[in-house]
């Protein structure tokens, strides 16, 4: 009810009067098992990995299909807007049981001291993973992995290790296929003097990249790069992510990084020839 000196009662302008009728979006973090809604998509789904890197968030919806979406605003909560933000960071959760490997865990375990065998594998990408996966089981075993920087060098870093009984060498090979340039290499020096001391795996894919699942980051396959294309350079391109130099190149590989949980993570090719590494470089230790 309006004063007798107020003719037009309150000022419709004091108030928030353009809200939206569902309320204005509010902060929250972009939680694990948090479920919400990509308004322009209607995706609906379950938050199931934050990459902190990229400033990704994966849904997967309620038939355990994954999308990936940029943090931000475009998302309901119980149907409020609202504005995804990265998650706080919280205290580690409690000791696993099992490596990353699906190994036993060793808590508080020193690391044993080095063998003289050694691991070589093509990249820093490659080592990364492998560190990921099987660090723990490589730091109680005193199996030290070291990158190439390319299969073409392997003969001169044999020549300069002295592989022998208490010197293995296992080498993990990118792209290991019948009649490749790698294949040709591996059988050159399995035939040489040094052979029977050094065991070269390998697996089908062109880049380590490839070893892990694409579903554990959003889409069903990786691309296919025509030849002539980096191949790191062409699959950003082709799956929306920036790649205009190798800081852009560096970022997407930690995000491919970081949708590695453990094994199951991985394409069970690339599994069975690091295991067979390990078996190796142990053996008779």
């Amino acid at each position: 009810m309006t004063s007798p000196t107020d003719r037009y009662g309150t000022d419709v302008l004091s108030t928030d009067w353009r809200a939206p009728r569902n309320g204005r979006a509010v902060d929250v973090p972009a939680e694990v098992g948090l479920v919400v809604e990509e308004v322009t998509t209607d995706w609906c789904g379950e938050i199931v990995a934050v990459d902190r890197d990229l400033d990704t968030i994966t849904l997967e919806d309620r038939r355990a299909k994954r999308r990936t979406f940029p943090l931000g605003p475009g998302f309901l909560l119980e149907g409020k807007p609202v504005v995804l933000v990265r998650p706080v960071t919280r205290p580690g959760p409690v000791r696993a049981t099992r490596t990353a490997s699906g190994s036993i865990a060793v808590h508080d375990a020193k690391a044993r001291v080095a063998r003289a065998s050694r691991i070589f594998v093509e990249g820093r990408h490659d080592a990364e993973l492998v560190e990921k996966v099987w660090g723990d089981d490589l730091r109680i075993e005193g199996v030290v992995v070291e990158f190439l920087g390319g299969v073409d060098d392997l003969a001169e870093h044999l020549r300069d290790f002295r592989p022998g009984p208490q010197r293995r060498v296992g080498v993990l090979v990118d792209h290991l296929v019948p009649g490749s340039k790698e294949s040709r290499i591996a059988q050159s020096i399995a035939r040489s003097d040094v052979g029977k001391h050094v065991l070269i795996v390998g697996h089908p894919f062109i880049d380590i990249w490839q070893a892990v699942k694409p579903s554990r980051l959003g889409f069903k396959a990786w691309p296919h790069v025509p030849k002539g294309i980096d191949w790191k350079t062409g699959t950003c391109q082709q799956l929306g992510w920036p790649h205009r130099d190798q800081a852009d190149i560096a970022r997407a590989w930690k995000h491919v990084l970081g949708g590695v949980r453990g094994f199951g993570d991985l394409d069970p090719q690339l599994l069975g020839r690091v295991e067979e590494l390990i078996d190796f470089t142990t053996a008779g230790g």
